[in-house]
């Protein structure tokens, strides 16, 4: 096609997806069955992880459930078959060990199956701002919160291209999306995330693939405890979210193929005000936000003592 050509279908397939996107705002859009699939949560063993498990087993899937708190996971296990989940199936995995991965993996295909639906749950966060974290810190970070995906999609990835069938999804973080004081390893790992689930995402596109979905999820804090001790300065704007709320919003996100969640809603707008504003403005906007300040107060996840 010549650029008049190109340009014009160009121009036309925006309009008409612009307004299907708009029609979809409107109007209640229809949720995918799941029932049958293989659902693999990483990081099941607490917060959202296990709650997205829970919310599971009502759907008639099998559940596969990783974390490498054994203890955590049986409890998450049991916590799913309470909820009538027809099959359950869980393992201690370490996601910073790609022969970890691998190895549980094919552990997973040779007593389960294939998985078809794949969710990166599992994070970490150090908590510590950068010149005073340490290197063993600073790799475990991006071990669990980048490099598992690329494990964890190496291995589960190819059964869903052969068929043409899955669902990719990754937890990230609004800290993926925008920098933090205090926070280097942990949104460097994060962009990371985004960065690497939107280029699958993209060659699955050019590889003509388009029954296999992929969802990127960016929330804001949590209240897990995995970041217990930070506050926003302004809750209504940003507040803390609820566990319960994420989950659900994930749940409806991969239920409707949405491609990207942002929460709360007003991170959207954030990032529309990063993408022109000058970089001066968004420095005191920082400030006003309180992003200068979120982890002063931060305690994180305490260890249980015996």
């Amino acid at each position: 096609m010549n650029f008049l050509q190109e340009t014009l279908r160009v121009l036309l397939l925006s309009v008409y997806y612009f307004l299907e996107a708009f029609v979809k705002f409107l109007l209640p859009v229809g949720k995918k069955s799941v029932a049958g699939e293989t659902v693999l949560i990483t990081g099941a063993g607490s917060g959202i992880g296990r709650i997205m498990a829970t919310e599971f087993a009502g759907m008639d899937v099998t559940l596969v459930l990783w974390d490498v708190n054994l203890d955590g996971v049986k409890e998450t296990a049991r916590a799913a078959k309470e909820k009538g989940a027809r099959s359950v199936h869980y393992y201690r995995a370490d996601c910073s060990d790609r022969a970890e991965v691998y190895r549980v993996a094919e552990q997973v295909r040779q007593e389960v199956g294939d998985v078809t639906i794949l969710i990166n749950n599992a994070g970490i966060v150090t908590g510590k701002k950068f010149m005073d974290s340490p290197d063993t810190l600073i790799e475990k970070t991006l071990q669990v919160n980048t490099m598992a995906h690329f494990w964890t999609y190496k291995a589960f990835l190819p059964a869903m291209t052969e068929k043409n069938h899955g669902h990719l999804v990754c937890i990230a973080s609004s800290a993926g999306l925008i920098g933090v004081n205090g926070l280097a390893d942990y949104c460097a790992s994060k962009f990371a995330a985004v960065g690497f689930a939107e280029s699958v995402g993209l060659e699955l596109v050019a590889a003509g693939k388009p029954g296999i979905k992929t969802t990127i999820v960016c929330p804001y804090f949590i209240n897990t405890g995995m970041f217990d001790g930070c506050g926003t300065k302004w809750p209504r704007l940003l507040p803390v979210l609820e566990p319960e709320y994420v989950a659900k919003k994930i749940m409806n996100a991969i239920l409707t193929d949405q491609t990207f969640l942002l929460m709360p809603r007003g991170m959207y707008f954030l990032m529309f005000l990063k993408s022109f504003l000058p970089s001066k403005v968004a420095v005191i906007l920082g400030v006003y936000f309180g992003a200068f300040n979120f982890m002063d107060t931060f305690k994180g996840r305490q260890k249980k003592v015996d």
